[in-house]
């Protein structure tokens, strides 16, 4: 894309940068050049997450007949890929179901059984917190998805809930690589603010240094209704009746190494280079922009407010502002629309109010390809969507208080629809200011 493609269509190039965002997170280029030597027996190839069945295809790519090789991997419905020797199971997320149960039973058994001539590849990317669902004894299946479901709706933020789903499994919080008795390499794609492996799909290969204290913070603080089978394992574990994880330093963890391949700053680096190539000043925020999504989306607003009305010689217009990280969304209403397309409603509705709206465009996607619950990866706005839904008899405030972003841009068909990506990287978001 040129300046003059630029000029004629901002939204475009909005796009390009998100497409930009996402090919840089490709785990079929990226994952070969971090591939370990091979080890004199097998190996055994096992992963969870929304990036899972692609890792596992670049693995095969690059192997090919080369080692004897096995595994299975994890990943969400619709999300899979046609693997040669590598199974791939689809299972539920963001809530565990009984498919996810079944694979990471699977998983362990199999982890269980290595020797240490072999090796154990891990493939870890974001969503495999709820895809590699093992409960501990005593936990049921249907009383994890119904804390998990409480802990979605509550607001709290991923590295609370992980807190709480490490200290009720059997494979998180380090304790898959306390399963192997091969070396460890975990090949990790971060979703996650700080990319610290033990957040990562609730890091079952690295020491977890949160406790059973700070489980049950969580699920105080967030006034989440937990089972009882959940509250009485997280009380066990307090009064040092249930073993705790692995703790940084915990000599059964020397054979396990991971590595973080892909994060999100480098995805905003890939949109930023897009845009300087075109001649335009871009300021990134960082991948560590979190919070209700709506209230982050007012404070972008007020800060697009300032680049119009106060031009700094620092940061010329067109300028392209970026943000990565993980919004939450405090589910008070029925509607419909992910946590990208609630902060983006939020945004326009506040550059309305701040008189700025001709001047900015706006959008934000989930790199994983699926925002929320929502079908689709995203949303978009220009200068005139919040007048034109109004037009059509829709209030846009009404529609954010009831949590139904996307009440507001289907009928607008302002909706960026990708499919899985086979990626996850968290969230994309730009605005544009002219």
């Amino acid at each position: 894309m040129n300046l003059d493609e630029f000029n004629s269509d901002p939204i475009a190039f909005l796009k390009e940068s998100f497409r930009q965002a996402v090919k840089t997170a490709d785990p079929i280029e990226i994952v070969p050049s971090y591939l370990p030597k091979l080890p004199n027996g097998k190996i055994m190839v096992v992963g969870a997450g929304k990036a899972a069945a692609s890792m596992a295809f670049a693995v095969e790519k690059e192997w090919r007949n080369k080692i004897q090789l096995e595994g299975l991997v994890v990943t969400r419905y619709a999300h899979g890929l046609p693997l040669k020797k590598i199974r791939c199971i689809e299972a539920g997320h963001p809530v565990p179901d009984l498919a996810g149960e079944t694979a990471a039973q699977e998983i362990y058994q199999a982890v269980k059984k290595l020797t240490a001539d072999d090796l154990l590849l891990v493939l870890i990317s974001g969503g495999g917190s709820s895809l590699l669902s093992l409960p501990v004894e005593g936990v049921s299946n249907h009383d994890l998805k119904q804390v998990t479901k409480e802990l979605l709706n509550s607001g709290a933020p991923i590295t609370d809930i992980n807190i709480v789903r490490k200290h009720l499994s059997r494979i998180q919080g380090g304790k898959l690589s306390l399963l192997s008795k091969a070396p460890v390499t975990a090949l990790i794609i971060s979703d996650v603010v700080g990319d610290d492996p033990t957040d990562i799909a609730s890091g079952p290969c690295v020491a977890d240094p949160s406790t059973y204290r700070d489980a049950l913070d969580v699920i105080n603080r967030w006034s989440v209704d937990a089972p009882t089978s959940v509250s009485s394992h997280l009380e066990k574990g307090l009064k040092g009746m249930v073993e705790e994880t692995p703790k940084p330093g915990d000599p059964r963890l020397k054979h396990s190494s991971n590595y973080v391949i892909s994060t999100a700053r480098e995805s905003l680096l890939a949109a930023s280079n897009l845009a300087k190539k075109i001649g335009l000043t871009t300021i990134s925020l960082g991948d560590a922009i979190t919070g209700e999504a709506r209230d982050v989306g007012e404070v972008m607003a007020g800060w697009t407010r300032e680049l119009v009305l106060n031009p700094d010689p620092m940061f010329q217009l067109p300028l392209l502002l970026l943000s990565g990280g993980e919004c939450t969304v405090t589910v008070k209403g029925n509607g419909r629309g992910g946590r990208c397309a609630e902060f983006l409603l939020s945004t326009a509705l506040r550059v309305e109010a701040l008189g700025i709206h001709k001047r900015v465009y706006g959008l934000a996607a989930d790199t994983d390809g699926i925002d929320g619950v929502s079908p689709h990866a995203g949303v978009y706005f220009d200068p005139k969507s919040i007048l034109t839904i109004r037009s059509q008899g829709i209030d846009p405030r009404a529609l954010l208080d009831n949590n139904d972003a996307l009440g507001v841009f289907e009928p607008l068909k302002n909706i960026i629809t990708t499919g899985p990506t086979r990626t996850n990287v968290n969230d994309f978001r730009a605005l544009l200011v002219i």
